[in-house]
């Protein structure tokens, strides 16, 4: 990560997930020992519908977090934006397995440049995707500027930041464990590396408070999930009461 610059952060994200699209429910679920299920259904548990009834998912990836909100909220409307093309088709597909393409649309574009109008979803989210984003602040920025005032902005990441304990298995998990599982299923496997190193380098929960803070976003609070290894931020968009 420190190696790395922004553009060139962006080419490695941009080949993960567009050589590993096919397996990357597989892989996901197994480096998170399946707990990512879990997290996912946290977030949909708190989030709160009522002006526009619509759900922003950013860097959708395959989709899991807006078939999960739908599922929950059978009134909303769900839009899912990424810039992988192949895991925007693996994401359709699902969705249609899911009986749920009426309500669900995926599009390819940018989180640093969202193609909305202001104000236009009650609750905007990125789940798991924050830590591949160079501009972060910038892209926080544009999702509480796509948000009606006092929505909510939610960021569901991993992180290093487990409890004392628990600190020393991480680290060795995510610098030997997590590329050697990443190796058997991943098409470039040397890509995933970067996924261990990005979880270590990203914000710690304080840090990332603040920077949503910076953004505009205000009423930020956190909740840490499973030991500290992940945390969901989620903060409400300026303006409203």
């Amino acid at each position: 990560m420190e190696a790395l610059s922004p553009t060139g952060q962006t080419r490695v994200v941009r080949e993960i997930f567009t050589t590993g699209h096919e397996r990357y429910d597989l892989l996901n679920h197994l480096l998170s020992f399946r707990r990512d299920l879990g997290w996912r259904a946290v977030a949909v548990n708190k989030m709160r519908f009522g002006r526009t009834m619509r759900f922003l998912d950013v860097a959708t990836g395959t989709a899991d977090l807006a078939i999960a909100a739908a599922r929950r909220f059978p009134r909303i409307g769900v839009t899912g934006i990424d810039f992988a093309a192949p895991m925007l088709e693996v994401g359709r597909r699902k969705v249609r397995e899911e009986g749920l393409q009426e309500r669900i649309s995926l599009l390819e574009g940018d989180a640093l440049s969202l193609p909305f109008p202001d104000r236009s979803f009650d609750v905007t989210a990125v789940a798991f995707g924050m830590r591949n984003i160079p501009d972060r602040r910038r892209a926080l920025g544009e999702m509480a500027r796509v948000t009606v005032p006092g929505g909510q902005v939610m960021i569901l990441e991993m992180t290093f930041a487990p409890a004392p304990a628990f600190r020393p298995f991480y680290g060795f998990y995510l610098r030997r464990v997590l590329p050697g599982i990443a190796r058997l299923f991943a098409g470039n496997p040397a890509t995933y590396h970067y996924l261990g190193d990005s979880i270590r380098h990203f914000p710690s929960p304080d840090a990332l408070r603040d920077l949503m803070r910076q953004s505009g976003l205000r009423e930020v609070s956190y909740t840490r999930l499973t030991f500290g290894v992940a945390y969901l931020h989620i903060g409400r968009a300026p303006g409203g009461a």
